[in-house]
């Protein structure tokens, strides 16, 4: 028995392939760098779709019907979002998106797209006191989905932004990934996968560290001192957020991907752009700082930065407040949770390992 599935094979696929030892994240042929800040986020949920649907259009149609779907998502949704708007933010978007068809089709694949992108700026904007703004079907996806939180976007807010969603938008049989698999191979429709998806995205341990990255840098700002509240938090057995990870035994390349694109919107010259540089050089002392005590406190380890440490600092300076970072996340992750569900019902069979019992053993009736 492999606990946690370890080094298991559960399934073929053409979609991503993660090299923990090398530290290098392909999709669908193409290495995370080719795909980061040089494609948007339709066309690479496009080359994640593509053979898993007969009516693909082509780039420039793919991204107006995810756009139409946007339209269509808030028309549904609505009515349904005061309801939602108590929730946490999560769970609201969650419940959102359980009301769509659960079709297999394309356009049930493209309202699974829109929806968190439609959902989460408007519960947002409710949770504050402010009205919905509805989507626009001919602005970008990333754009649109910070026009209908904010009210505008700069162009160079919406590129990062899309660059985010493209950097998340598969990574493997991870948690929430093989959930979707396990419905999806029951031939349950992609609304119910992805709700799996989406229930196994909730759980800390897999998707819920972004915002607590968050927490911790402003709790070592106000301390004064990196190495030791770093050490402290270690000597009481508390997880470092932002860093470490189930298969990188190098540094995530995803990380680097977000660095990226976060001292990119730091070396414009805006006050905002001026804030974020400082706050990016200051990640950056306790990135550092962590990395060393870790080094110290686990040697036998090799503990680096993941996806989540720059995550947490570009989803912040998009906009969106820290408890929203999951459902950003998933927004992204939604293309790859799709692409997995539907290579499910296509090739694999139903998901059915076996347990070992361990527990007491009834005595036998002659």
């Amino acid at each position: 028995m492999a606990n946690g599935l370890d080094d298991v094979v559960a399934a073929d696929t053409v979609l991503s392939d993660v090299d923990g030892v090398g530290g290098h994240l392909t999709i669908r042929g193409h290495s995370l760098a080719e795909l980061a800040g040089r494609w948007r986020y339709a066309q690479v949920v496009r080359l994640l779709f593509d053979g898993f649907f007969d009516d693909l259009p082509g780039d420039a149609e793919f991204e107006n019907a995810i756009g139409k779907a946007r339209v269509e998502v808030f028309d549904r949704v609505k009515p349904l979002l005061a309801q939602l708007a108590p929730l946490d933010i999560y769970s609201g978007m969650r419940a959102g998106m359980a009301i769509l068809p659960d079709g297999d089709g394309l356009a049930d694949a493209l309202r699974l797209i829109a929806a968190p992108a439609v959902l989460t700026p408007a519960l947002l904007r409710l949770g504050r006191g402010e009205t919905p703004i509805a989507p626009d079907a001919k602005a970008d996806h990333a754009g649109d989905m910070l026009r209908m939180l904010a009210g505008a976007a700069s162009p160079a807010l919406a590129k990062a932004l899309d660059s985010y969603l493209v950097t998340v938008c598969d990574h493997g049989l991870n948690a929430s990934t093989f959930a979707t698999r396990v419905v999806a191979s029951t031939q349950a429709g992609l609304t119910s996968a992805i709700l799996a998806g989406l229930g196994a995205l909730k759980g800390p341990l897999h998707g819920g560290a972004p915002g607590p990255v968050i927490e911790m840098l402003d709790a070592i700002e106000a301390s004064g001192d990196a190495t030791a509240w770093l050490s402290a938090e270690i000597a009481h057995g508390e997880r470092i957020m932002g860093f470490g990870h189930r298969i990188y035994r190098v540094r995530d390349p995803r990380a680097d991907a977000l660095k990226a694109v976060v001292r990119q919107l730091g070396s414009r010259n805006e006050a905002s752009s001026k804030e974020m540089g400082s706050r990016l050089a200051f990640a950056e002392t306790v990135e550092q700082a962590a990395l060393e005590v870790l080094r110290i406190a686990k040697p036998q380890r090799s503990i680096q930065t993941n996806v989540e440490f720059y995550t947490a600092l570009l989803l912040e300076a998009v906009g969106f407040p820290k408890e929203a970072f999951s459902n950003v996340f998933a927004a992204g992750r939604v293309a790859g949770w799709i692409a997995h569900a539907r290579e499910q019902q296509a090739t694999g069979r139903l998901i059915r390992p076996q347990s070992r019992y361990v527990g007491p053993v009834p005595d036998l009736v002659a």
